[in-house]
């Protein structure tokens, strides 16, 4: 995936500060629903990767909120890449390692990655094309062990609907600056799930009409 230059402003709010930090306002609103639900979901220790880490003010608040796990952040941009370090080295977390640059939208960086016991995904396939979803979430799968969790979490249609007038002018601003973005439907990521072998075990209804969905590798 090229680092898209032409998303809509509603894609990505973001403040910059001045040591090069990112702060995301949706990031502070979400952390904690984020937090709890990897808590109840994940299990309690292994390996974590976070596809797509953003500002990085997310990963800090869930290294610290479990420790047992140790968390790999990462992001395709280095712009991102500079603030996960920045929130990083403020909390000084020894189960949080620095961030990596990764594009999780190509083939074959699951073999760099493998043994992973949970790979989260916050709010990126509402950014990329079917195609790369598809690539995706087949390398998730590859780069789990077995039993290992995946949680994507975001925006999504409900059987091929959008339910709330600000969905409906978010998927339609996406669509707009590239055809091959927007929301992707449930059903067709249960499809996907089931291409790439891994068990969809539940779809957890989130904040402002987001959803998780919560997949094992068998």
């Amino acid at each position: 995936m090229n680092h898209r230059k032409n998303l809509p402003t509603s894609a990505c709010v973001t403040n910059i500060e001045g040591d090069g930090r990112l702060n995301a306002p949706s990031a502070v609103r979400n952390a904690e629903h984020i937090v709890e639900l990897v808590r109840n979901t994940a299990i309690k220790s292994g390996n974590a990767l976070e596809i797509a880490s953003g500002t990085g003010q997310h990963v800090v608040k869930l290294a610290a909120a479990l420790p047992l796990l140790d968390w790999q952040p990462s992001d395709v941009d280095e712009t991102r890449i500079k603030s996960i370090r920045c929130w990083s080295n403020d909390h000084h977390l020894t189960n949080l390692k620095p961030p990596c640059l990764l594009d999780a939208t190509e083939e074959g960086w699951a073999a760099d990655h493998y043994g992973q016991d949970l790979i989260l995904l916050v709010n990126l396939l509402h950014l990329i094309s079917f195609e790369e979803t598809k690539i995706l979430v087949k390398e998730v799968s590859k780069a789990l062990v077995p039993k290992g969790v995946s949680i994507i979490y975001g925006p999504f249609m409900r059987k091929g609907k959008l339910i709330s007038k600000n969905d409906m002018e978010f998927h339609h601003s996406l669509i707009t600056s590239d055809p091959d973005l927007g929301y992707k439907n449930d059903v067709d990521m249960l499809g996907l799930f089931c291409e790439a072998g891994l068990v969809h075990l539940s779809t957890n209804k989130m904040p402002a009409n987001n959803l998780a969905f919560i997949t094992q590798k068998p």
